[in-house]
């Protein structure tokens, strides 16, 4: 497809050589046999050394040895030995023992290994695994699509993957699904100029309805199987919802206007609770993966956890109160993680005026870590299957970065890029694509959509 002919096109995929299994290295270190007898008569038998062997006691020199203190004793009882005796007595021990005591005798200790010992091959494993090959991380370009007319604004969410393995992209007043599978492109709705731009897009649990949030402060709901608009959502907000999350069938939507809506959108009264504790817009939203806790990010700085069992049973009360209100970045919070593999962490990324990434325990509030990346942090995502994390950024390296946590040390660092990298989504199906592909990861960048795809340990991206 002729990227100037429709706005999003596909260049042919190109598919790296899958990496060879890992192999282990080093030798096992010898261990002798436990068996007294071998079927090899010229094979040596060390037996077990913690057994007396008869065959090698001196029996009248045990003999000896056990009868003497008795001896000794019944010499006490009567007159002592006089010095000359006990002289010769030491002197006769020293010549003729040579000072033995041990009664029962051993077989030696097994020897050596005959090629390695143990210390060595354990040695020789450490060396092998430190000097195993990274996994290589291609700078090149797997699939590019071009994306005129993207909004470019932090405070936006204008991607999203869905379950159904199909890519959601607002370019200015449309939406279009992008199908990895098959690699074709639709366009689901077009909205008029007095409800756009769309300012945020969010693909259900199911993977067949989209919510797509409006500049004019309504919610639209669509089925995309048969691409029909279900509902709109009006009167929830004052100004443009830049913002969405689902929680099974909640749709949590995050406005200008700075308060935070449970939608259940299943019932016509949909509004069920209210959050009320930003200022300013709210630019981020995640629930959890427990959907037990929701972390929103504003541009007044502020970072809230809220709790699902602190929400009021009572919708007319219209607030609940936050269960941590976290104040230490110094910019917007926009970028939101929950940890797939700690169900109380969360990463999150401020602004250029911050340029961090934090994370937290959300059930105490206490920070954990917190590193300078140098960079605006537009987003974040975990890999599901390594404990990393990726990090799109804008000022003003506007790099990716991919960090080996906990710690934080820096994997790869992808740069090159001329604006910022504002959005990333990360695919949530079993699908895969060309029946190869099992993670993929994409952003936004100026007006190119990026690709980054995790194949047997390995990141291909598409990149400008």
């Amino acid at each position: 497809m002729d990227a100037g002919s429709h706005p999003i096109s596909s260049e042919k995929s190109r598919v790296a050589a899958p990496r060879p299994p890992l192999q282990e290295a080093g030798s096992h270190p010898y261990m002798p046999s436990l068996s007294m007898g071998s079927r090899n008569p010229s094979a040596k038998c060390y037996g077990d050394r913690f057994i007396p062997d008869r065959s090698a006691m001196d029996m009248d020199m045990a003999h000896y040895l056990l009868t003497e203190p008795r001896k000794d004793k019944e010499n006490a009882a009567g007159v002592a030995a006089s010095p000359s005796k006990e002289a010769y007595r030491r002197l006769l021990a020293e010549k003729l023992l040579n000072n033995r005591t041990r009664i029962l005798a051993f077989r030696n200790k097994p020897p050596e290994p005959e090629n390695v010992s143990f210390a060595e091959a354990a040695s020789s494993n450490l060396q092998a695994k430190a000097a195993k090959q990274r996994r290589h991380i291609p700078q090149s370009a797997e699939r590019t699509l071009d994306a005129p007319e993207l909004v470019d604004d932090y405070y936006l969410n204008l991607l999203d993957w869905g379950s159904n393995n199909v890519l959601s992209i607002a370019l200015g007043d449309t939406v279009y699904l992008w199908d990895a599978s098959s690699g074709s492109t639709s366009e689901l709705v077009t909205v008029d100029e007095d409800s756009g731009p769309i300012t945020s897009v969010s693909w259900a649990p199911d993977g067949r309805h989209i919510a797509v949030g409006l500049n004019s402060s309504d919610v639209q709901l669509w089925d995309t199987s048969s691409n029909r608009l279900l509902r709109t959502l009006r009167g929830v907000h004052e100004a443009r919802v830049g913002s969405l999350a689902w929680n099974n069938s909640i749709l949590t939507t995050g406005s200008m206007d700075g308060k935070i809506v449970n939608n259940d959108v299943r019932i016509r009264n949909h509004v069920v609770q209210t959050y009320e504790g930003h200022s300013q817009e709210v630019c981020g939203l995640k629930w959890s993966g427990s959907g037990q806790q929701l972390a929103s990010g504003g541009n007044d700085n502020l970072l809230h956890i809220w709790d699902v069992s602190m929400a009021s049973s009572m919708p007319s009360a219209g607030r609940n109160q936050w269960l941590h209100r976290l104040e230490d970045h110094m910019a917007a919070v926009k970028a939101l993680a929950w940890c797939p593999f700690q169900s109380n962490l969360l990463a999150t990324g401020g602004g250029g005026s911050d340029r961090c990434i934090k994370f937290w325990n959300t059930h105490t509030g206490a920070c954990l870590n917190s590193v300078d990346t140098g960079s605006q942090v537009c987003a974040l995502l975990w890999n599901k299957n390594e404990r990393e994390l990726l990090s799109s950024h804008g000022f003003t390296q506007n790099q990716l970065t991919l960090w080996k946590y906990p710690s934080m040390v820096k994997m790869a660092e992808l740069t090159g890029h001329t604006s910022r990298v504002l959005f990333m989504a990360q695919v949530n199906s079993s699908h895969h694509i060309l029946q190869i592909l099992s993670h993929h990861f994409i952003c936004w960048c100026e007006n190119l959509l990026m690709v980054l795809v995790w194949l047997n340990c390995r990141v291909l991206m598409v990149a400008r």
